[in-house]
């Protein structure tokens, strides 16, 4: 799994220098927007995907167009974690369309503390895979603003661009994610809103 590397302002502030050095080759530029923004960009692909070899993969396109083209990325129109995340959103469409949606349900085991009997890690897990599977029964637009703004905790207007729609429609998706997801787990609805 990709490693966490926290996002400061003052780290996206040398993005302009840094994209001006891997036009130039510098593989070290590269690298240094490599461990800021790669960890971001794989958590959204696999919970999208639901599957990590296909989030490994749309991460590393989304870094192989911006190594190839960084001219491609305008910081006008957002910030990088956004256009690499939007990389990887149609690389994953792409594999989504090829693969007729046959994506792997195996998961990650989530850390629980030793004293755990392996009845509670039985209920746990059957907890985490019923949430899991529920999120891969929304639809993708639906899916991909509810990952995008409560798991991934990305501000609105960033998860906006990441998706390529509009703020407001973007705030519809997420409502209706949230009734669609508390509807599939049995949750009456305003226990999941904020």
């Amino acid at each position: 799994m990709m490693p966490f590397v926290p996002w400061s302002r003052s780290a996206a502030d040398d993005t302009p220098a840094l994209l001006v050095r891997l036009s130039a080759g510098d593989t070290a530029a590269l690298d240094a927007l490599y461990r800021r923004e790669a960890g971001a960009v794989y958590r959204y692909a696999l919970a999208m995907a639901g599957d990590a070899a296909a989030a490994a993969d749309a991460t590393h396109d989304a870094f192989v167009a911006l190594a190839t083209r960084p001219a491609g990325f305008d910081p006008t129109r957002g910030a990088l974690g956004a256009y690499l995340a939007g990389i990887a959103r149609h690389a994953l469409l792409a594999l989504r369309r090829v693969a007729h949606e046959a994506l792997d349900e195996d998961g990650a085991d989530a850390q629980v503390a030793p004293a755990a009997s392996p009845e509670d890690l039985q209920v746990r897990r059957q907890g985490r895979d019923a949430l899991w599977r529920a999120i891969r029964e929304l639809p993708w637009p639906l899916r991909e603003a509810l990952v995008l703004v409560d798991l991934q905790e990305r501000p609105y207007s960033q998860a906006a661009a990441i998706a390529g729609c509009e703020l407001n429609t973007l705030r519809t998706r997420l409502h209706r994610a949230r009734q669609r997801l508390a509807a599939l787990l049995g949750a009456p609805p305003q226990e999941v809103s904020r």
